[in-house]
């Protein structure tokens, strides 16, 4: 059976974003308010763990339909959040035109995984069935729980699928394929 490891999560509903199907391209945070008067903003962060958006440079999003970069030149934890700041944006008025921006990175920046290991972004649209071979649907999301991470499976009903054994199966990678322990009415 093959692991993952949760290097990067998605937003519980980022998978269905358009710009999330990109192949090359993965949703890692969002520039979501303001820290200071310097131009300084706060970023919501995908990551695990939540500073790790900083190790990744540099952080792509889209203006009218064409990829644009944005250059940090210097971030931290503060707190309960994560700020940075953007090169050549020196005042609030200036950062506010970031404000809402989705934040990504380019996928061919993610640290290699040994071969049992995956990212949460892998698991993305991989068929589900159980036991009986009935199929139950997509991997639409990933949730973390203090108990354990979820698969949110959608078919012709959701499914909320502990990833952990004994439920998770088996994990085929080249058949994008997971079978589950789940009853289809459950």
């Amino acid at each position: 059976m093959k692991k993952y490891q949760r290097k990067i999560k998605p937003l519980s509903n980022s998978l269905s974003h358009p710009s999330e199907q990109n192949d090359e391209k993965l949703l890692v945070g969002k520039i979501n308010g303001f820290f200071g008067v310097r131009g300084w903003i706060k970023i919501f962060s995908h990551t695990e763990p939540r500073k790790n958006i900083l190790n990744y440079q540099p952080w792509w999003y889209i203006d009218k339909g064409q990829w644009k970069a944005i250059e940090i030149t210097n971030g931290r934890e503060q707190s309960k959040t994560i700020v940075a700041h953007v090169k050549a944006i020196d005042n609030r008025e200036q950062a506010q035109s970031l404000l809402g921006l989705e934040l990504y990175i380019n996928k061919s920046q993610l640290p290699e995984l040994d071969n049992d290991e995956l990212y949460w972004h892998e698991l993305a649209g991989m068929r589900v069935v159980n036991l009986d071979n009935v199929e139950l649907g997509i991997v639409d999301n990933m949730v973390a729980t203090l108990a354990n991470d979820v698969l949110v499976v959608k078919g012709k009903k959701e499914h909320w699928v502990p990833y952990i054994e004994p439920f998770l199966v088996s994990l085929n990678r080249e058949e994008r394929l997971i079978v589950v322990d789940w009853d289809e009415d459950f």
